[in-house]
């Protein structure tokens, strides 16, 4: 098989900010020698820490024959639900990328019939190349943005945790209430002091 896709997201569990979902297509007839060498460390982006990730995603972004991202707002994942967000960006992604792969390879979930045609992957990102390239870049864009949005809400500290619950997170939201970062959607305990 020559084209070969794979899809993941990042900031599934995230309290606050986007959902990312990334597409990346590799040409397995030209990712040889060392070209494919700098993909070699590539794994689930949970697995691989920051300064290898910011690497793995140039070296993704330089071997690549297409990527595609789609950034799902909190407002979409709190009306639409995180579920259906995730597979409607997973699909968007597949779509997207040109020329059509010979097999797209998702990291766990079935896409449902409107998809391009593809396999559900247990454990993908750490079992599959392109999923686990897909996973890197979902992961950087990501952070990426939740460290830029840090500056337009301070009280929260985006810019060490991104988004996810810790409890200097908790503690900030207790604080100042949630932000329009946050998914009022989730059943977080620290909602519970604006609630009261």
């Amino acid at each position: 098989m020559r084209f070969v896709a794979g899809t993941d997201e990042a900031g599934r569990g995230s309290l606050a900010g986007p959902l990312v979902v990334a597409g990346v297509l590799f040409d397995y007839e030209v990712l040889r020698g060392s070209r494919v060498r700098q993909l070699a460390a590539l794994n689930d982006s949970k697995q691989v820490r920051v300064e290898e990730r910011e690497a793995l995603f140039e070296a993704v972004g330089a071997c690549a024959t297409a990527i595609s991202v789609r950034v799902v707002p909190v407002g979409a994942i709190d009306r639409d639900g995180l579920h259906r967000s995730n597979l409607a960006a997973m699909r968007s992604v597949l779509r997207d990328l040109s020329p059509p792969a010979e097999a797209c390879l998702v990291d766990g979930f079935r896409l449902g019939p409107t998809a391009p045609p593809h396999r559900a992957v247990v454990d993908g990102d750490a079992r599959s190349a392109a999923i686990a390239a897909a996973s890197i870049v979902a992961k950087v864009v990501r952070d990426r943005v939740m460290r830029r949005l840090d500056a337009l809400y301070p009280n929260y500290g985006f810019v060490s945790h991104v988004g996810y619950i810790t409890p200097q997170h908790d503690a900030a939201v207790r604080s100042f209430g949630p932000s329009e970062l946050h998914r009022r959607s989730f059943q977080a305990r620290c909602y519970a002091a604006e609630a009261a």
